[in-house]
């Protein structure tokens, strides 16, 4: 079920069977010379929209930008800082908690969303303590990165071994290639790619990584390996959605 196709009333419906809502949020940035800019907000919320269905939960509109400033120094990318990111998730959270819901499971698709989301969750619990808003002392979030599910992360490695790296990935690659098969790219790669550097600013970034990969070799991905990924990963999450929605 999706909050932007439904209506007031059957939100207000919904709200009396559960106080569990799934939002997913991912990034705008490079993935490399074939992988979408919006490859993070695609899989997130090609897979929330899946947990959705599964548990029968309402599923947010998908944050599309996060933090990637890291990213900018490659012409596409979008960034929100970590304190912009942090207010929109306070925002995001105070709203849908004076409407019911408690229970907040965000599926991430963004390594470089992880901290701030975690600094999100503590803001928005300490604001929330100053509002006179029932229920708020009750309000839980958790994070899921779909691409840390034990199950995804032992078919990427199957698959891929070390050729997996950790930017621009062939399981990431492929879960877009199933979702959008008409935008599937190709471009050469050099069989030298960048890896095992620190990361900091958006220059030093793009020196270290001139074509924006970090040891991942994304010619290996198919659409067939992205079902895989989906599949694997809307399982695992459904799983973790429920037993966060049912835990105290």
């Amino acid at each position: 079920m999706l909050l932007h196709l439904s209506t007031w009333t059957e939100v207000e419906s919904y709200l009396k069977q559960s106080q569990g809502i799934i939002l997913p949020i991912g990034s705008t940035e490079q993935h490399g010379p074939t992988g979408l800019i919006g490859t993070d907000a695609i899989c997130a919320e090609a897979i929330a929209k899946g947990v959705g269905e599964a548990a029968s939960a309402f599923v947010g509109p998908t944050i599309n930008v996060g933090m990637a400033l890291h990213h900018t120094g490659f012409p596409g990318s979008i960034s929100l800082k970590p304190s912009t990111l942090i207010q929109l998730i306070q925002d995001y959270i105070t709203s849908l908690t004076r409407s019911g819901f408690t229970k907040f499971f965000f599926i991430n698709g963004h390594g470089g969303n992880i901290a701030t989301l975690k600094a999100a969750f503590s803001e928005s619990y300490a604001h929330l303590s100053d509002l006179n808003i029932p229920n708020a002392d009750r309000v839980q979030c958790r994070l899921g990165n779909w691409f840390m599910c034990g199950s995804v992360y032992k078919l990427a490695k199957e698959l891929y071994g070390n050729q997996e790296g950790s930017h621009a990935t062939p399981s990431e690659v492929a879960l877009t290639q199933y979702v959008y098969p008409e935008a599937i790219k190709q471009a050469p790669l050099s069989p030298d790619v960048a890896s095992g550097h620190p990361i900091y600013g958006a220059a030093d970034f793009r020196r270290r990584y001139p074509d924006g990969r970090m040891g991942s070799n994304p010619a290996l991905a198919t659409p067939e390996h992205g079902k895989q990924f989906y599949e694997l990963a809307v399982k695992d999450l459904s799983n973790s959605y429920l037993e966060f929605l049912n835990a105290e």
